[in-house]
This record gives C-alpha cells, sequence and structure tokens, in this order.
C-alpha cells in the first residue's frame, strides 16, 4: 500500500467560506480532535491577515502534539516572517508559500512574465527555508496552467528547498480525467524527485472536488488537502472525510493513510456546529440521510443483509446503524421489522390488514412514526 500524507486546511481555506469564521476555542478544540483522528498537517491560519489568526496559529502549535503545523503565506517577505514567528514553537513547522501559476493569473493578475513569476518563486522559497522546518510551494490555479511550466516550476521551488509541492485546482476547473494527466505528466517530468512530494488541493466549483483528489492520487502525489464538510469558499473544498473513506472502501487503490476514521462524525459536528454551516441531508459520508434507507425495495435488502445495499459500516467513522425510515415507499419487510423491534404482538393473518392501513396512513403523513403505528395496529 502506497502511503499518503493528510492535509487538512478546515482552519484555514475552510474558514474562507462567507460567515465561517471560527473562534479561537473553536479552531483549539478542531485542531485538538484532527490531532487525535491522526492527520498528517493541520493549516491553523494565516499568521498576517489579522492578529487573531497569528495568535490562533500559536496556540494551535502549543497544543497539538503529532501533527506537523502550517501556516500560509503570500510570497512576500513580511508574510514569511510573521508565519515564522507564529510557528515558532511547533514540533514541526511547515511554511506554505505560493504564487499564481495559470497564463491568466500570471496576466491579468501579476502583469508580468513567466520568468519573474519563477524568479520571484525561487527567492522566496529559498528564503522561507531558513525560517521553518519545511517549506510548501503552491503553483495556484494549477488547474489551468501550462503542464510543461508546472514542470519547470516545480523543479524551480524544489532546487530553492520546497519540500512539498502543491499543484491545487483552485477554481475547480478540472475533470479527473485531466487532472489525473496533469499531475502525472509534472510528476514523470521533474527532476529530483526524492527531494520532494507532490501535493493535490481541490477545489468543488464543478462538484468533483473528491474525485479530482482521488485521481491526483492515482497519478502520483503522496499528499492530498481538504476540508472537514468540504467547507470553504464558493463551493468549498474537497471533503475530507469523503476522501478518507474512499480509500478505506477502495482498497483495490493501493493507497492507505494514517487516519483513525472513528472521529469523523464527531468531527463533522463540531465543524457544523463551529461555522453554523448546516451539512445537507444527502451529503456523502456526514449527511443524516447518508446511511438511511425509505425505499422498500432497499429495506428488504438491508435487513436481510446490510451489504445489499450499503458499502460503509457507519459505525467506523462514530455513526450509529440508523433506523429504517417508514414512508409510503417502504414495503412489508420493512414494516414487519419495526412492529417487531416495537413488541407490537398480533395474530399474523392481521398483517396484511395493518399493512394496507400503513400505506393509506403514509400517504398523507411525511413518515411514519412509532406512536402512529401504536395506534394504527
Amino acid at each position: 500500500m502506497k502511503q499518503v500524507k493528510i492535509f487538512d486546511t478546515t482552519l484555514r481555506d475552510g474558514e474562507q467560506g462567507p460567515g465561517c469564521q471560527l473562534t479561537l476555542n473553536d479552531k483549539l478544540e478542531i485542531a485538538e480532535k484532527l490531532d487525535a483522528m491522526g492527520v498528517d498537517v493541520i493549516e491553523a491560519g494565516f499568521p498576517i491577515s489579522s492578529p487573531g489568526d497569528f495568535k490562533a496559529v500559536t496556540a494551535v502549535c502549543k497544543l497539538v502534539k503529532r501533527a506537523t503545523v502550517c501556516a500560509l503565506a503570500r510570497a512576500n517577505r513580511k508574510d514569511i516572517e510573521e508565519a515564522s514567528l507564529a510557528l515558532s514553537t511547533a514540533k514541526v513547522a511547515r511554511i506554505q508559500l505560493g504564487i499564481g501559476t495559470s497564463d491568466i493569473h500570471i496576466k491579468h493578475k501579476f502583469n508580468t512574465t513567466r520568468e519573474v513569476i519563477l524568479a520571484k518563486a525561487y527567492e522566496m522559497v529559498a528564503y522561507a527555508s531558513d525560517k521553518c522546518d519545511e517549506v510548501q510551494f503552491f503553483a495556484e490555479d494549477a488547474g489551468r496552467a501550462d503542464n510543461d511550466f508546472l514542470v519547470q516550476m516545480t523543479n524551480t521551488v524544489v532546487e530553492a528547498g520546497a519540500k512539498v509541492v502543491n499543484l491545487p485546482d483552485t477554481n475547480g476547473f478540472c475533470t479527473p480525467f485531466e487532472y489525473f494527466e496533469k499531475i502525472a505528466y509534472v510528476n514523470q517530468n521533474r527532476r529530483e524527485k526524492e527531494n520532494a512530494i507532490l501535493s493535490v488541493h481541490c477545489h468543488n466549483d464543478l462538484g468533483m472536488a473528491t474525485a479530482n483528489s482521488i485521481a491526483g492520487l492515482m497519478a502520483g502525489a503522496l499528499q492530498v488537502e481538504g476540508t472537514i464538510n468540504g467547507v470553504g469558499e464558493r463551493a468549498g473544498n474537497a471533503a475530507l472525510e469523503e476522501i478518507i473513506l474512499t480509500l478505506i472502501v477502495k482498497e483495490n487503490l493501493g493507497i492507505a493513510t494514517g487516519i483513525d476514521p472513528k472521529y469523523i462524525v464527531e468531527l463533522s459536528s463540531m465543524v457544523e456546529r463551529a461555522m453554523s454551516n448546516p451539512v445537507q441531508a444527502n451529503k456523502a459520508i456526514v449527511g443524516k440521510n447518508a446511511f438511511a434507507h425509505s425505499s422498500g425495495i432497499h429495506q428488504d435488502g438491508v435487513l436481510k443483509d446490510r451489504r445489499n445495499y450499503e458499502i460503509i459500516d457507519p459505525q467506523i467513522i462514530g455513526g450509529k446503524l440508523p433506523e429504517l425510515f417508514l414512508s409510503a415507499r417502504s414495503g412489508r419487510a420493512a414494516l414487519k421489522d419495526r412492529l417487531k423491534n416495537m413488541k407490537i404482538d398480533f395474530p399474523a393473518e392481521h398483517f396484511e390488514n395493518i399493512y394496507s392501513r400503513f400505506v393509506v396512513l403514509a400517504d398523507q403523513k411525511r413518515f411514519i412514526e412509532d406512536s402512529d403505528l401504536r395506534r394504527l395496529v
């Protein structure tokens, strides 16, 4: 199994979603749980952005026992110096700095040339390398950047001292096939592969962040980045819980992590509450309906063997086996199971009459409660 690192940016990129700002206590509680879960890197914030974020990064460094703590910086000396100060007490400190690499960013954001961008990247990575244990460089908008230029940028920043090169699909532009080809191309053509690893960081603008992240890992990246519940600006980031469970369920991918998934449900609830950002009911892995069954065909299959319609045991992520929802779509098997669990006795020959009246009632109500069944029987 290929071992990959999990990089969580809930406290930094996730917090950039409108209205998702976290308090210091929120950040510390989430960071502590991420550390217990086995996340390899926690990106704690952007120190120069505000005194509060500087303080939060410092506090996370003192709290975290196992994970590397990362802080964001732009490609300038002042940002790097502030990040270095905030990370001074970390067990392992990493500064992530970057610059736009797509021609769109180079021309319309920086009004400069590729040559200037390469020189700037080299200078800032070299400067940061003397300020912390590790430097991670992000090639912003790599999803729309020229692949040969990304190879050139990767070689440049690794030569300057970067240990991780992040090739983010900043705008959620790529399909999984395109992103796989991009990561594979850079990985195959770069130099000094033993000195640095590639990382993937995907946004969800077209709903493909998780798929792109898995594609990037399959193409050779050894670090994957995301947020709990997929929080973040615009349509959000790749959801870490989806990535982690995909790697657990799809053993044939040959990719492993050091994550203990039993904390996922708890972490999801913590982030949802702290950010006042409700998780949609049908959200994969952590939505309240993620393991629910309402269809009679599915309920019958699940009662016979849960594997008929479930590929994940919710108990491995700290959840519990859900009850079967009784609705107009439910069948006889689910109704019999619920009545049995409620210990309601009745003559067997009466069941068809009970079921007929159940269907009539279910057409009138969205869900049938236990109290409805008691009255009905």
